[in-house]
């Protein structure tokens, strides 16, 4: 049983760039690359409904993760300067020296 062939995304994009270019048809092109016509116009169909992505300007994964990661960095160091205080205060109070 053949294995699928895997594709990258920079392989598709370049595919389907050239599909939108109209200088071939799409059957010409799927002869040339060995990709089957249907497969070629899902590419292209999946192209076109995610293409405004690209000029979005939504958070990405990165982004949302420096969030929380620096959310949680300030509650952390909120949390050292209340122990911190605490700390020198029972110092104090219990007359205990450094």
């Amino acid at each position: 049983m053949d294995k699928r062939k895997n594709y990258t995304a920079e392989f598709k994009t370049k595919v389907v760039l050239e599909i939108l270019k109209e200088e071939k048809t799409v059957s010409q092109i799927s002869s040339e690359y060995g990709i089957h016509p249907t497969q070629l116009h899902r590419w292209k169909q999946q192209f076109l409904e995610n293409m405004t992505s690209a000029f979005s300007r939504g958070e990405t994964e990165a982004d949302k993760l420096k969030k929380k990661y620096e959310s949680e960095r300030e509650e952390l160091l909120k949390e050292i300067g209340q122990l911190t205080v605490e700390v020198n205060w029972l110092k104090k109070k219990s007359g205990f020296k450094t």
